[in-house]
């Protein structure tokens, strides 16, 4: 086992077993996933500013929907890490050390989540700025869309992604394209915002538009996605064999 990678292999079971690894887990799934990173917060920036400056009031309802799609791809990082150190062994000595299987999936959750907020902060930063900027004021319903939908939808959805592409890393052989979990994880990660956008076009066709209907359709959508991350996270010694997280599983 390399050294600098896992630790040292004769760390007391008690010393290696309390420590987190959680700062380590963030790092280095801000490094593998940095590529990803630019190019979801660039995107969410330039299409950001783009509705800021033609869309005008329009603003308010568009960029909220649109935000969360580019946010939880920024997950994809976390998910190389801990798809590299399954093959790598390195979730075998952290298990040997007492690290549960659970709290290894919730360090990579975490991570996801911290890349995700870089997109987000510099996004809505970025884009609010130029609305503001160009005369528009803040009304209630941009900032209600951005905290009740935009941005918890964003960390769920990624979330998502994360916990649905370890399962899938843990429970097969790693390939390339989309029969591994890194080609499939950034459409686990926009298909919620882009279930809610088809929702809203159906709601509002067949029943009408309201704002009640709005929280409604996103509302449930938040509910399903996080319930669906919190069963996997909290069932994983029902649903996942400790084995399956071995490199020569």
């Amino acid at each position: 086992m390399n050294r600098k990678t896992a630790g040292r292999v004769d760390e007391p079971a008690s010393k290696a077993g309390g420590r987190s690894y959680l700062g380590p887990t963030i790092r280095r799934s801000l490094r593998s996933g940095r590529m990803v990173l630019v190019v979801g917060t660039a995107w969410s920036v330039i299409l950001g500013v783009l509705i800021a400056v033609g869309s005008g009031s329009g603003f308010a309802s568009s960029f909220p929907l649109i935000l969360p799609i580019f946010g939880a791809i920024a997950a994809i990082g976390a998910l190389t890490v801990f798809t590299s150190d399954r093959m790598k062994g390195v979730l075998e000595y952290l298990m040997a050390y007492g690290i549960s299987p659970r709290r290894l999936f919730t360090n990579f959750i975490v991570a996801a989540l911290v890349s995700i907020s870089i997109v987000l902060v510099i996004a809505v930063v970025a884009s609010v700025g130029v609305y503001v900027a160009r005369g528009n004021r803040l009304s209630t319903s941009l900032l209600l869309l951005l905290g009740v939908y935009a941005i918890p939808m964003s960390y769920v959805s990624g979330a998502f992604a994360t916990t649905v592409g370890m399962y899938w890393s843990a429970l097969s052989s790693p390939r390339e394209g989309m029969n591994s979990p890194l080609g499939i994880a950034p459409f686990l990660g926009i298909l919620p915002p882009v279930a809610v956008l088809v929702l809203i076009g159906v709601f509002g066709a067949t029943v009408g538009f309201s704002t009640n209907g709005f929280l409604l359709v996103t509302g449930a959508a938040l509910s399903v996605v996080a319930l669906t991350v919190l069963y996997l996270l909290g069932n994983i010694g029902h649903l996942l064999r400790r084995e399956r997280l071995l490199s020569n599983a």
